[in-house]
């Protein structure tokens, strides 16, 4: 029986996430499978990866083939350099505390590489929000700019339209005062 690691798809539409299974290589993608060994969400940014590295390296051991997606989750958790470094030292090649130093120094580079990219994305979110609300306060300085010009020409035009009223109602005044002042010499 040929037995693969691989990728179970689940989730829904657009949104999958997967589950590391060993299966038989004849089974469906999302069929049977003889064990699960964890779990793959490439939703997240970075993508989150839940493996019980113990099983995978025994799976792979006993002649297991991860598929080419499957491998590349094993390299990136370590399971692949761990089984390298296991048969150096059943060559003789290394120790095994030489192999157990590699892989934490290995280690300590990948979780520092993994944290100054969650840092980076951090940072790259709140620059965003002080741009954003940078270009919020622009835009509403210029609508306050624009409130105040609409403003500004409403009194204008009231204090001309109130002018030109008192202008032509002086006038009428003088000329309502005029007439009156003439009648009253004539009635004496």
């Amino acid at each position: 029986m040929a037995v693969k690691i691989r990728l179970q798809r689940h989730g829904k539409k657009n949104f999958a996430f997967f589950h590391i299974v060993v299966a038989d290589s004849r089974a469906p993608r999302d069929g049977k499978f003889i064990e699960q060994i964890g779990s793959y969400n490439p939703n997240t940014n970075p993508a989150t990866i839940v493996l019980n590295g113990e099983k995978a390296l025994a799976w792979l051991n006993v002649g297991a083939q991860p598929t080419l997606t499957a491998r590349r989750i094993l390299s990136y958790e370590g399971v692949l350099l761990r089984k390298h470094l296991a048969e150096g030292v059943a060559k003789g090649a290394l120790t095994e505390a030489q192999a157990d130093a590699k892989f934490a120094a290995w280690k300590e580079a990948r979780d520092k590489k993994i944290a100054d990219k969650k840092a980076g994305i951090k940072n790259d979110e709140i620059a965003k929000a002080k741009a954003a609300k940078a270009a919020e306060a622009q835009v509403n300085e210029a609508r306050a700019k624009a409130i105040a010009a609409k403003k500004a020409e409403a009194e204008e035009a009231a204090a001309k339209a109130a002018a030109e009223a008192a202008a032509e109602a002086a006038p009428a005044e003088e000329a309502a005062e005029a007439p009156a002042a003439e009648e009253a010499p004539a009635a004496e």
